[in-house]
């Protein structure tokens, strides 16, 4: 189902994703080597319960941490653990999701520790740049096929692969409610957007192939080629003036310099 958001509901949503945005710079702060991503869930939790919020994603069918942390091959839903412990050379995906006022916030952003090598590192940019660039068609009369578009041509220009078995959502009272965002499609096809939708635009790339796999402990999707992958994540108001990004990787790439 796909609900249409008041300027009020906006705002408390914009609250929630702002939220979002701070617990990811402070997770930030926290991942280097020797850190396990159980920790680092932990330091996200209290972050969130701090500021009034609970964690979205703990006991959300079943799944047992606040945020969920995928190391290189992972692609989305690794499951926080004391036995995964963060090495130099390492890229960690954090996707956290908080509940404040009646709406969600959910945003993802992929660090990087340390030095890590050339080919990985525009991965990163790559999937970062397609974030933006699927952002970018987000607006009134455009279909989702147009961010969807945007988002595969620009990555496989590159060579990489765009994940077929997972995508973006619509965002408010529910942490994913309609439509469904792909990271692959047409342009011209689609939902119609209008204005008051609110949506997460979430690339998940991967270095090689875009086959993936899931994992027996139901939530972890890695790729099957063990190849690195990247996901970044918006959450995105659609307004008659343009995209509004409710979400702020400025105080993440600020805490990290």
């Amino acid at each position: 189902m796909i609900y249409l958001k008041t300027d009020e509901e906006i705002e408390l949503l914009r609250e929630n994703n702002i939220l979002v945005s701070k617990t990811l710079a402070e997770v930030g702060r926290h991942i280097k080597p020797g850190v396990t991503t159980k920790q680092l869930d932990k330091i996200a939790e209290d972050f969130i319960r701090s500021h009034g919020a609970i964690p979205s994603c703990l006991g959300y069918e079943g799944y047992p941490a606040a945020t969920c942390i995928s190391v290189n091959e992972q692609v989305v839903h690794g499951i926080p653990s004391d036995n995964i412990v963060i090495k130099e050379g390492d890229i960690v995906s954090v996707d956290l999701c908080t509940f404040m006022k009646g709406f969600n916030g959910d945003s993802a952003y992929t660090f990087a520790v340390g030095e890590i090598g050339d080919d990985v590192r525009q991965l990163l940019e790559v999937t970062k740049e397609a974030l933006y660039r699927g952002t970018a068609q987000a607006k009134v009369g455009n279909r989702v096929g147009d961010i969807s578009a945007a988002v595969q041509d620009y990555v496989e220009s590159f060579g990489y692969g765009v994940v077929r078995e997972l995508e973006g959502h619509g965002l408010g009272r529910k942490m994913h409610e309609g439509p469904g965002i792909p990271n692959y499609g047409l342009r011209g096809r689609g939902p119609l957007l209008k204005e008051g939708m609110v949506i997460c635009i979430e690339p998940m790339i991967t270095m090689g192939s875009r086959a993936v796999v899931f994992e027996r402990d139901g939530w972890t999707v890695r790729t099957r080629d063990r190849k690195p992958a990247a996901h970044y994540e918006f959450a995105v108001a659609i307004r008659k003036d343009g995209p509004d990004v409710l979400t702020d990787f400025g105080i993440i790439e600020n805490s990290l310099n």
